[in-house]
């Protein structure tokens, strides 16, 4: 009996602790909305700002980037081209890369830019989904493709993650010193990697995989017939000393340490990015580009030129407050 009563205890203790953490999480409020003209192969995939500048990329234009004329309510995306060299060797597999290639003919972009982040002093960084590869786009100078140890594929792909087409890194954030880089991994599984510049290449400091995630998560319930999808990672950002991930699928956006890549708070844009207007007709989510600061973060929306439910087809950014207490707020 007395077994029985302990057990009850344990269990009534065990609901309480999951009610706890299952309450809702907090919802990002909107400022505004601004589409994007100009970009040729649409597919906006990254935001960054660059002294002072937003910037994008499109995962159908190897040849060019783009930034951001932000005066009017609907932004202007000024092309600026680039001198891409070849590929370096990254350490997919052939039947991978032959996949992305045959791709490239159907959808364009063999580069599958996915992500750019800056750093102080203006230089650029670009993540190709197709090469797992990051190229520098220098404030001033030629692009080069950054020399990474081939070891950071290595480990990634033993630890499971970039086995799958179309499912490799899909963001990147760099230190203001421009000397330390995250990658997110988009998939089956998830995953964030941290590589370090070094003397002559980008390695590992220690492990460079700092999570390894599999699993699913049900869609927010404001997602029309909701159902359980691919944990996912769409894009990082870097801001006072903090990693943010946007996790497109469960329409989230949360705050990581940067050591550790653990959990520390996470907010919901699912009440504003999923009001009738602004629905697709897609079956996931689909923001795919992230840009923290202090006063709010931009989110940017990769619709592959398909409309949303007000007609809308050029991509989107969302502007959305940071959270009451700021983004260093505990919960």
């Amino acid at each position: 009996m007395r077994t029985g009563v302990a057990l009850a205890i344990l269990m009534l203790s065990g609901l309480a602790v999951t009610q706890v953490a299952a309450a809702p999480m907090a919802e990002l409020k909107l400022v505004s909305e601004h589409p994007v003209d100009g970009m040729r192969g649409g597919n906006l995939s990254g935001l960054a700002l660059c002294d002072n500048e937003l910037w994008t990329v499109s995962d159908r234009d190897d040849d060019q980037i783009y930034r951001l004329d932000t005066r009017a309510p609907a932004w202007s995306a000024q092309a600026l081209k680039i001198d891409v060299p070849p590929v370096p060797e990254s350490g997919l597999p052939w039947g991978l890369r032959s996949r992305t290639k045959a791709a490239s003919f159907i959808r364009g972009g063999d580069l599958d830019f996915e992500g750019i982040s800056c750093d102080a002093a203006g230089n650029r960084y670009i993540v190709s989904e197709a090469h797992a590869a990051v190229l520098q786009v220098p404030a001033a100078g030629a692009p080069e493709w950054l020399k990474i140890a081939p070891g950071m594929v290595r480990e990634a792909r033993a630890s499971g993650m970039l086995l799958h087409f179309n499912a490799l890194f899909e963001g990147l954030a760099v230190n203001p010193e421009g000397n330390q880089i995250w990658l997110a991994a988009e998939r089956e599984r998830r995953g964030l990697v941290s590589i370090k510049r070094g003397q002559s290449v980008w390695d590992c400091d220690g492990r460079c995989v700092l999570l390894s995630e599999a699993g699913q998560e049900v869609q927010p319930a404001q997602f029309p017939n909701a159902k359980a999808v691919s944990k996912d990672f769409a894009d990082l950002s870097l801001f006072n000393g903090k990693l943010f991930t946007l996790e497109r699928n469960a329409f989230q956006i949360c705050r990581r340490d940067p050591l550790t890549a653990k959990v520390e708070q996470c907010w919901s844009f699912a009440d504003e990015a999923l009001t009738p207007q602004r629905r697709y007709p897609q079956s996931y989510g689909l923001a795919e580009a992230l840009l923290v600061d202090a006063d709010g973060a931009w989110v940017g929306i990769d619709n592959n030129f398909g409309p949303r439910a007000d007609g809308e087809k050029r991509p989107m950014v969302y502007r959305f407050a940071a959270p009451d207490g700021g983004w260093s707020a505990q919960p």
